[in-house]
């Protein structure tokens, strides 16, 4: 059975191929911030210079994107030193977070509500 899952390459990575999958990974991610930012400026001066309809997405997937990234860093660097009470680092980012991520949803929630009745 090990034989075949060495044919399909479903093994564990080695130190070397986790470097360049997780450099791979950052790469993406940072390809699509920015992409998504790009995105999100072309939509403003869309709606700017044309009165056009605003398009929301790009600007709630970028925020999405961005809290999804500080969340899942926050909790992997939790979680790696959880023996250590002093080095899990301050609260009051996660505190921040949490807020930023209330807001980002009441944001996407008003928006719905908002471009959705027509006038």
């Amino acid at each position: 059975m090990e034989r075949f899952w060495r044919k399909l390459r479903l093994r564990r990575p080695d130190e070397m191929e986790r470097a360049i999958l997780s450099k791979a990974q950052r790469n993406a991610y940072l390809f699509l911030v920015f992409a998504l930012f790009v995105w999100s400026v072309y939509e403003s001066c869309q709606v700017y210079l044309h009165h056009s309809r605003l398009n929301l997405l790009p600007c709630l997937l970028l925020a999405a994107a961005a809290l999804i990234q500080s969340f899942s860093q926050l909790i992997l660097t939790r979680s790696a030193v959880k023996d250590e009470p002093e080095e899990t680092g301050p609260l009051i980012r996660l505190v921040v977070l949490s807020c930023a991520a209330a807001g980002v949803i009441a944001a996407a929630a008003a928006a719905v509500v908002l471009l959705g009745v027509r006038t």
